[in-house]
């Protein structure tokens, strides 16, 4: 990652350029691989900002010099592989001895891609995780993210179709690692 980017935790008062990015991301990254139907579905329903994470203080943000918000990205000790609306879920965590954290929520801005930031945010997140007794993450990638989590050592084992409010679906990828 550039040495004029910053990682940081997430705060509340991040929500509103977190959705930002989210916005950004999403129709700049993901319209290879998904309908302007299904991102525009998707978005504030599965590509939303994760405020149980935010609340956890698992949640990252990378920023520039000037404040401005370019990748973001948590990891969770909750049962849910991504946090629906505005929460984590219903506040079930998993065991580490025998569970994955869950990676959760990871957006980067389309003119900050492949400059390393998705990658702080994961190190950061891996790190964490194995702070609190974990050895293994499990995840649900978009189909843009495969590629970026697999060169990271994380293994498809399934797939899944998110129902859409306006009826489409939305492919995802489940995927874990041992860390």
């Amino acid at each position: 990652m550039a040495p004029d980017l910053k990682l940081r935790l997430a705060t509340e008062g991040d929500i509103s350029a977190i959705d930002e990015l989210i916005a950004r991301s999403v129709h700049g990254l993901q319209a290879k691989d998904y309908t302007q139907e299904q991102r525009d579905a998707a978005l504030g329903q599965v590509f939303l900002t994760d405020r149980g994470l935010i609340a956890d203080r698992t949640y990252f943000v990378v920023e520039t010099k000037a404040g401005d918000l370019v990748g973001a990205g948590g990891w969770s000790d909750r049962r849910a592989l991504h946090g629906g609306h505005t929460h984590s879920d219903s506040g079930e965590r998993v065991d580490p001895a025998k569970d994955a954290a869950r990676i959760r929520a990871y957006f980067v801005d389309p003119a900050f891609a492949r400059q390393g930031v998705a990658s702080a945010i994961l190190a950061a997140c891996e790190a964490a995780a194995r702070r609190r007794g974990f050895s293994r993450m499990a995840l649900g990638a978009t189909l843009t993210g495969v590629p970026f989590y697999a060169r990271r050592g994380y293994v498809e084992h399934g797939r899944e179709q998110a129902l859409l409010p306006n009826a489409e679906t939305l492919t995802v990828v489940l995927m874990e690692r041992n860390i």
